[in-house]
């Protein structure tokens, strides 16, 4: 179960794997070109945020979008292994394929991957350690982690997160059992 605390997630920029269709998973591949602007942008759109803690996965692109965020904030960029890209076994360099909807609904893993539920139930690890931090926390890290995440949140796992989009996530009102998701609007 998650921290009852709002937070940002922002999913790194683009890599030449992501624009390859590429699985990535903890294959440490860096941003492309694009994927740099992204979190230029990311950041101008942040810089407003009142952001006070960044957490970020390990991994150089997240790692690196994380720093491009934090670096007119003044922030320095906390690392949580935790919050990596899920390991995707012998399926990591291929193409996205058929395998992914079973991987989410639990009836395939591929070898020598980890499972969407040790997934789910690393990524609350993360966001939690990263949540109980100064707030309003930024996190940055991955697609397959952020569909646990969605998981978690009380929504439909399996829905694309763009790259270098700033979301607000906030705790249920009232008592509800779905988390809010707002994108934030992207600065020009």
């Amino acid at each position: 179960m998650l921290n009852p605390r709002p937070f940002w997630f922002l999913r790194h920029g683009e890599t030449d794997w992501n624009a390859q269709g590429l699985s990535q998973g903890r294959t440490d591949i860096p941003l492309n070109k694009v994927g740099l602007m992204q979190a230029e942008r990311a950041a101008l759109t942040l810089r407003a945020g009142g952001i006070a803690t960044v957490v970020s996965s390990p991994l150089i692109r997240a790692r690196r979008t994380a720093e491009i965020v934090a670096e007119p904030l003044g922030l320095p960029v906390q690392l949580d292994p935790d919050l990596q890209e899920v390991n995707f076994g012998d399926q990591e360099g291929l193409p996205m394929g058929d395998w992914y909807d079973d991987w989410i609904a639990g009836t395939y893993t591929p070898a020598g991957a980890e499972s969407f539920a040790e997934l789910v139930a690393r990524a609350v690890r993360g966001v939690n350690r990263a949540t109980e931090k100064q707030a309003p926390v930024l996190v940055v890290a991955h697609g397959a982690l952020f569909r646990a995440l969605r998981l978690a949140l009380g929504h439909e796992p399996n829905v694309r997160t763009p790259n270098a989009l700033p979301m607000h996530i906030k705790p249920p009102a009232d008592g509800g059992t779905s988390w809010g998701i707002a994108p934030a609007a992207l600065a020009a």
